[in-house]
């Protein structure tokens, strides 16, 4: 029987993609817009593969799955979908692990010249009618003489080392899972913070890492310090940010992800001007995009077809199909 493919909350996916699933596997496809415990469960009860961005994948949605076979997450992270369930009842989990690094990467390399140009406050100052480089936004300094303190040294951590490297930045990291790095110097978390002009974050969404940056961590950074997030909004305890921005204990943040996506009308982070704010979107480009959408299709397409499917997150559950 061709199996039942739900787009759990997508709305883009290209008639490329399509094909690829229709041609290949026969497959019905199910486009809804999910965005809670009980609309997944009430939609996707006979699904054989879910394909997810954010909808809540939890232990109760999967219990209440009765034929899925398979769920592919649209990304890299996966922290909205309950792995241990899904092993628990022999459903494979797939992510996209390899897409948008360049993107996030220089996405990140372009706030931190934000932060330490003021190119966004100099602009602001322009046009308003003024011509005060000086007095729009303080001098600041030559990054051949700054470091960049990198958390989480997997792909895009990498190579936002690199990059960060050719600026002439100094550059450490930490990552619990990684002991010595041929692009960073390897240091304790609290060195980072001690030791950083700007502080990027580039690890997962676990249980480990939510708030990891909490007002103790504040605490230690540089008052002249600056906060970029291109991860997840959760590794990043807000109200805590919020407090040290308040503060002054950092001299400011460029922010991609956030606690609550979209981020609220009335939060405080949007009436600071030394803090930048974007639309998740360092993910994007016109390439980042179909490299996305192509590569999930064809993980089902393995999946279905006997092969291992890229981007399998929990490989004990893997059986070739006959």
């Amino acid at each position: 029987m061709p199996p039942t493919i739900v787009f759990t909350d997508i709305s883009f996916p290209t008639p490329r993609e399509e094909a690829i699933l229709t041609q290949e596997l026969n497959a019905q496809l199910v486009k809804v817009h999910l965005k809670t415990e009980e609309e997944v469960i009430a939609t996707c009860a006979e699904a054989d593969v879910l394909l997810v961005a954010f909808a809540p994948i939890t232990r109760r949605v999967i219990e209440n799955l009765k034929r899925c076979q398979l769920i592919v997450r649209y990304g890299i992270g996966y922290d909205m979908i309950d792995v241990d369930a899904a092993t628990e009842r022999g459903i494979a989990v797939c992510n996209v692990p390899d897409y948008c690094i360049e993107e996030v990467a220089l996405h990140t390399v372009g706030l931190l010249l934000c932060c330490a140009r003021k190119i966004l406050q100099l602009d602001a100052s322009m046009r308003a009618g003024r011509w005060d480089a000086r007095g729009a936004a303080y001098p600041g300094h030559r990054l051949s003489q700054q470091t960049l303190g990198i958390v989480g040294i997997g792909r895009i951590g990498r190579t936002v080392a690199r990059m960060a490297q050719a600026l002439g930045l100094n550059v450490v990291a930490f990552d619990p899972f990684v002991s010595a790095s041929d692009v960073a110097q390897m240091v304790s978390f609290d060195e980072l913070l001690r030791s950083a002009d700007y502080v990027t974050i580039h690890c997962p969404l676990t249980e480990g890492t939510r708030h990891l940056f909490n007002a103790d961590a504040f605490s230690k950074m540089k008052p002249s310090a600056y906060l970029i997030n291109c991860a997840r909004g959760a590794i990043v305890d807000e109200q805590a940010l919020i407090g040290a921005l308040r503060q002054k204990r950092i001299a400011g943040a460029a922010l991609d992800v956030y606690a609550q996506e979209p981020l609220p009308a009335d939060s405080p982070l949007r009436h600071w001007d030394n803090v930048i704010l974007q639309p998740h979107a360092a993910w994007y480009s016109e390439e980042s995009f179909a490299e996305l959408q192509e590569r999930v299709a064809e993980s089902v397409v393995q999946f279905f077809q006997g092969e291992r499917p890229r981007g399998l997150v929990n490989p004990q559950v893997w059986k070739p199909r006959s």
